[in-house]
């Protein structure tokens, strides 16, 4: 009788949470009704799962967003606690920010660490294991206090309205659930004007790409205070409810500033550890034996699995992003670091379950595991998937135990792709830049096409294997992130001993890519990189790509290629400022913008000089 009490009051109370839940939502639909995104009203979009709303990828679904499971597999449940974390980590950056005003000394490594990591943990295909959110945000509560005690003790004595307002009197989950819906997308939406939500939103996920390239690098141990106290600075400015176009576009701007320093920073980090990259064929063939495969971005993993299979006969690849690691000279030290297994992220349920060994997933991008290769992946630091086990710390004796019980390569294993080449680093590249130069002033390199970014599953992604194929014979490709994949194996020979396809390495590389056409447009005595021969075909998928374009604008780079479309949280006011002030475009026919990049005026006044 007792058990069957206890039943009937837990059904009572869940019917009864479950149906104040319903009011609630009911009267932000009736507000919603007469607000739209894009032409599609408000309570159109949540009708059919209101709990979750999501839009800050490339692949949001019918253009306007993901209301019943995200493209990425991301469930509602999880997707409410990512808006939830996200929202405290706000309230704790406006406490944090608040303090530096008053004492730039007041800060907290736990404060600033915390913020990188729970703002990367809600990247597209990060992490989608909602204990991991649950405990994130009850550490954010923890957080928030010590945020408040550094600006209590700097003096500080106003009380915050916003993030940092909230409280909770409970963890759990049915609680934290219910507060989420108040703060998600679509409730915030109702606060602002549609373009200056554009804008909050655009700066958000910024914000959250910036976030991911410096956790890689607090990581690699460096840190900087002045980009924790920019973070801050960002995230608290995006909580003013005053806030406007006018007040939020040079923010945006700034937002790409600050990832510049991040890019640089994590170049110093890796260049420190690894060395300065040197070009290198990696080989794709199976090697026999036991086998690792590491997947992600993370140079710092990869370098410790490599360390920790020395002699136990297991031979370590890399998979999508870690390609370049082949390139730096620290790395190439371990004979037995065999080579690169499968292309992109999108194409690792295909890799992985071909793959007859241990697999690390250290960071984005990660797919629902298939059931076939789920006993022998592993995820790390801030990736997550329920059910996946996950290790902390540096010890990965659980991925050489699983290795070691695996199949492996047999002989004769067939290769998924041709060889590939990388390790064309900014500094390998200038390296030979009076080569380069004279090859542009004499004429024979007429144009230096940037084709990459992050790759995805849509077949419109296609537009970028035949940009690079169209390319005209006496122009250079520079490419970086996954998007390399999709021409990286063509054969595209060299001008002059220097080769047409230049492997600049990882997406955060674009500061790499920088350099080089900054260091071209002083050799060539121009004023400005948009006097350069040069053309944009930017892939973008996630948030790092937000981080990277905010920063190529930051720089006054005009007239990007952008796609396969424009990101669905841009208003068409925003997006036409974008396209009137900056030159940015849809991308279009891979064959006939190639052509239209090879006419631009500057390509003869660069060869006439």
């Amino acid at each position: 009788k007792a058990t069957v009490s206890v039943l009937y009051w837990f059904i009572f109370f869940r019917l009864f949470f479950k149906m104040m839940r319903r009011v609630s939502r009911v009267a932000i639909a009736k507000v919603a009704s007469t607000r739209q995104w894009r032409g599609v009203t408000l309570n159109e979009m949540r009708e059919n799962s209101p709990i979750m709303f999501c839009f800050q990828c490339e692949q949001t679904s019918t253009g306007h967003g993901c209301d019943r499971i995200g493209m990425c597999g991301k469930r509602p449940r999880v997707a409410v606690l990512q808006d939830l974390a996200v929202h405290v980590t706000k309230g704790i950056s406006q406490y944090a920010h608040a303090a530096r005003q008053l004492d730039p000394t007041a800060s907290d490594p736990e404060v600033d660490r915390f913020v990188l990591e729970v703002l990367f943990a809600t990247m597209t295909n990060v992490n989608n294991d909602r204990n991991r959110f649950l405990k994130y945000v009850e550490q954010a509560g923890a957080i928030k206090d010590k945020a408040e005690a550094l600006y209590r003790k700097a003096g500080g004595t106003e009380t915050f309205s916003g993030p940092a307002a909230w409280t909770t009197s409970s963890f759990e989950e049915e609680v934290l659930s219910e507060m989420a819906e108040n703060v998600g997308v679509l409730h915030r939406a109702l606060d602002y004007d549609e373009d200056t939500f554009s804008l909050i939103e655009l700066i958000t996920y910024g914000v959250k790409g910036m976030a991911a390239y410096a956790h890689h690098a607090m990581v690699q141990g460096k840190e900087s205070d002045d980009i924790y106290a920019q973070t801050h600075m960002l995230l608290s400015s995006i909580c003013n409810p005053n806030a406007s176009v006018e007040s939020l576009l040079p923010l945006a701007l700034k937002c790409g500033e600050v990832n510049i320093q991040v890019m640089a920073l994590l170049e110093q980090a890796h260049i420190e550890a690894y060395g300065v990259p040197t070009p290198k064929e990696v080989n794709t063939k199976p090697v026999p034996g036991k086998c690792i495969l590491v997947s992600g971005h993370d140079i710092q993993d990869l370098a410790n699995i490599l360390k920790q299979t020395e002699g136990t006969g297991i031979n370590v690849y890399s998979h999508g992003e870690l390609l370049p690691g082949h390139g730096y000279p620290e790395l190439q030290k371990f004979p037995h670091f065999a080579g690169h297994y499968g292309g992109a992220w999108q194409k690792q349920r295909i890799d992985f379950n071909d793959f007859p060994g241990a697999i690390l997933m250290t960071t984005n991008c990660m797919i629902e595991p298939k059931s076939t290769y789920k006993k022998r992946i592993f995820t790390r630091a801030t990736v997550g998937w329920p059910g996946i086990p996950h290790i902390e710390g540096n010890d990965f004796s659980e991925v050489v135990k699983c290795a070691q019980a695996c199949d492996g390569f047999k002989e004769g294993a067939p290769a998924k792709t041709k060889n590939m080449t990388t390790g064309f680093g900014a500094d390998a590249i200038l390296s030979h830049a009076e080569t380069v130069v004279g090859a542009v002033k004499s004429g024979d390199i007429k144009h230096f096409y940037v084709i990459g970014g992050c790759d995805g599953r849509e077949s419109a992604r296609s537009y970028f294997t035949d940009l690079a194929k169209a390319v005209p014979k006496d122009a250079v490709i520079l490419t970086l992130g996954c998007g390399k994949f999709r021409f990286n194996t063509e054969e595209f020979g060299d001008i002059g001993g220097v080769p047409r396809l230049l492997d600049v390495g990882q997406c955060n590389d674009a500061y790499g890519a920088v350099r080089v056409a900054l260091a071209l447009k002083d050799a060539l005595g121009l004023e400005s990189v948009n006097d350069l021969p040069l053309s944009f075909g930017v892939s973008w998928f996630e948030q790092k790509a937000v981080a990277v374009l905010l920063s190529l604008l930051h720089l006054d780079v005009k007239n990007i290629h952008l796609g396969p479309k424009l990101p669905a949280f841009l208003t068409p006011n925003i997006a036409s400022f974008l396209v009137n002030n900056y030159g940015i475009s849809p991308v279009g026919n891979g064959a006939e913008d190639a052509a239209k990049m090879a006419n631009m005026p500057n390509n003869h006044l660069v060869s006439s000089a």
